[in-house]
């Protein structure tokens, strides 16, 4: 009986680690398969949404949705739908500089805007020739 009972006692111990391996931000395929169907985004624990949760599409940390006449200046923060609907350029073609690494060129309106892709905010603005 005292052998059986050191055995369990030594069976708990060695799975106890295993079961505490499983990371917080790790979800099931079933978790998965619910955000593509309620077409929400997952900000895990430690990013930069605080505290893992869903934001149900509000893309936390963009700046307001401003609309295709607004004018765009250094220093705003592009709203994420303004983002989304702004026109992907190649900056060789167009003879821009380099954007560094998380950064693009958008084309919005009759201006050429080089902002974040994390969060949007500008960090140059120039007016498009010919207009």
């Amino acid at each position: 009986m005292k052998r059986l009972m050191i055995g369990a006692a030594l069976i708990a111990l060695l799975a106890s680690p295993v079961a505490s391996a499983k990371s917080d931000n790790s979800r099931s395929p079933r978790a998965e398969t619910q955000q593509r169907q309620d077409n929400r985004q997952w900000h895990p624990q430690g990013s930069r949404a605080d505290k893992g949760h869903w934001d149900n599409g509000r893309h936390l940390g963009w700046g307001r949705d401003r609309g295709n006449k607004a004018r765009w200046g250094r220093g705003q923060q592009l709203g994420y739908n303004d983002w989304r609907n702004a026109r992907r350029i190649d900056y060789r073609r167009y003879n821009l500089r380099q954007p560094p690494r998380g950064y693009e060129w958008r084309q919005i309106n009759d201006r050429y805007v080089m902002a974040s892709t994390v969060n949007g905010m500008i960090v140059s603005v120039i007016l498009r020739g010919g207009r």
